[in-house]
């Protein structure tokens, strides 16, 4: 949680702005709603093809997915394995979130940044498209959230692991979890 009595250190900032792009992308979830409603009408009551729309929904699927990743880990929502780890103690939980992100999240989310930018931009170059005669005309553009997103998640890893730090150490930074 970003402390309101005092002046909010680093991982609080970078928290918060990870936090409000989050939030601005949380409303694809209501968009990816009412294209699943809209795909089951003109499917199953209109009779009609619903290519263009099923692959709307995809993409609003990946924003979603891809721009609440970062978001989960600076509120520490993410899946975990809470029966295991609930049994620890503090410090040792500590430890083994700070190894996670620097032997597991960061170079997983670092290979998966470095690796999506040619791929983008290949795509940029090409104005990739749908394979389907129906399908949407801008594959790029979905395909650029990639680094996007991974950038994210590496700037919300790199929070939590100062964060995690700095606990560990005793100076008691919050926990950054609402």
């Amino acid at each position: 949680m970003i402390s309101k009595t005092s002046k909010p250190n680093l991982p609080d900032r970078m928290d918060k702005a990870v936090q409000k792009i989050g939030h601005f992308f949380m409303w694809s979830n209501v968009v990816l709603l009412g294209l699943i409603l809209i795909a089951v009408f003109v499917r199953y009551i209109l009779k009609l093809r619903t290519i263009e729309i099923g692959e709307l929904q995809w993409h609003f699927y990946a924003i979603g997915f891809m721009m609440g990743l970062s978001y989960a880990v600076t509120t520490n929502s993410h899946m975990g394995m809470d029966l295991v780890r609930d049994k620890l103690s503090k410090k040792t939980q500590l430890r083994l979130d700070i190894l996670g992100i620097i032997f597991l999240l960061l170079p997983f989310a670092a290979i998966i940044f470095y690796q999506s930018l040619e791929f983008v931009h290949d795509s940029w170059v090409v104005g990739e498209r749908s394979n389907n005669d129906m399908g949407l005309p801008f594959r790029w553009a979905i395909k650029s959230l990639m680094p996007i997103s991974f950038g994210l998640l590496i700037v919300s890893a790199l929070s939590r692991l100062l964060r995690d730090i700095s606990m560990l150490s005793g100076k008691g930074v919050n926990d950054g979890a609402k």
